[in-house]
Order: C-alpha cells, then structure tokens, then sequence
C-alpha cells in the first residue's frame, strides 16, 4: 500500500532562535513561537494539503505550530519526538560547547555519539525509520506530520537510504516541508513547502 507522508518543520520561536536543545519549552515564560512564527504558519495554513491522518511530534512548538496552520485533531506520536539530549535539554550549543567543547565535537563528528547521555543521531535516525517503515506504511493515503527539525532529517536520511553521517547535512528551515511517498524500504523524497500538494 503506498502512503504520502508530509513533513512540515515547526515554526520559528525562542528555542529554534537560540540553538536551545530540547524543544519542550525549556524557555521560561516564553511561548513556544514567537509572533513572525505565528504569522508564518497562518500564511501557510491555505498551502497545506488535507490528510486524513495528523500527526505531530510531543513539543511544544510542534503542537503550536500545528494549531497555527490548522492542523486538527493531530495525534501526538511519541515515536516521532524530537532528539533526546539527556542533560544537555534546555541548553544552547554555545553554553554547551564553552563547558564541553570535546564532547559536542565528538557529538557533531559521530552519529553514534551521545555524550550527552541521551539519544544519539543514529538511534534518532533509526526509530524515525521504524515508526516510516512499520506505522506510516500501513496507513497508506496521504499523512500529514508537524516534527522537529532532527525527526524530518532523520526522515529524509532513512528515505534516501544514505549513511547517518548525512544527517547533519540536510537543513530543514522553520516550515519547510518534506514529502516521502512510497512503503516499507522504498521511499520517494520530494522537497518542498508545505503546500508540497
């Protein structure tokens, strides 16, 4: 059964701003995205294809960013959360890399690498790819999904088949859209926005 799964990346607030690690609301106070964020999303919301299944990663932003562009009834989908970054979570790159300069080196060099006690890219790449293959393929029809940036990396390097090194090759901008079409160990990449329909 062949199934569209479009991707949509959240739109831009204070963590995506700051290189802040988590995505779950680690700025105090702060709403998950900021006003162009907002007006970002809602000028996106006529582009957006319908899908008869809504997903959405368990952030905050993603959640925000779903409701921003119309997005009803997405279903949280655990398997599609964001990077887990262990003690690192609610940090930036730059307090990270001045109190651990080695371990983000190693971090950024090796998919494999979790130094920060969490998820490793690899691990990232490899549930994104299981929730692809076993959970989307059996859908089938056309599914929409609001992830963060890392999920849809993660998406793209296990559709195109290519090495996880690749991961931190591919940049996904705030509501950048990715499509995938196909089943189980065969997917089609197509780039685009959101209105990828």
């Amino acid at each position: 059964m062949t199934v569209r799964v479009i991707f949509v990346a959240p739109a831009i607030g204070p963590e995506l701003r700051q290189a802040r690690f988590g995505g779950e609301g680690f700025v105090d106070g702060c709403d998950p995205l900021d006003p162009a964020g907002v007006r970002a999303a809602r000028a996106a919301a006529p582009g957006l294809p319908a899908a008869a299944r809504r997903f959405v990663s368990p952030s905050a932003r993603c959640r925000r960013t779903a409701e921003e562009l119309g997005i009803s009834g997405a279903v949280d989908e655990p398997a599609l959360r964001g990077c887990g970054t262990g003690r690192w979570s609610g940090r930036t790159l730059d307090e990270v890399a001045a109190e651990e300069p080695a371990a983000v080196l190693e971090w950024l060099a090796d998919p494999a690498a979790a130094p920060h006690g969490g998820e490793s890219v690899r691990q990232l790449c490899a549930r994104v790819g299981a929730w692809l293959d076993g959970a989307a393929a059996a859908l089938g029809g056309r599914v929409l999904v609001v992830a963060e940036p890392d999920v849809v990396r993660a998406a793209a390097v296990h559709a195109l088949g290519v090495p996880d090194q690749a991961f931190r090759r591919l940049d996904v901008p705030p509501l950048a859209g990715v499509e995938l079409t196909g089943r189980a160990d065969r997917w089609n990449l197509r780039l685009g926005g959101p209105g990828t329909g």
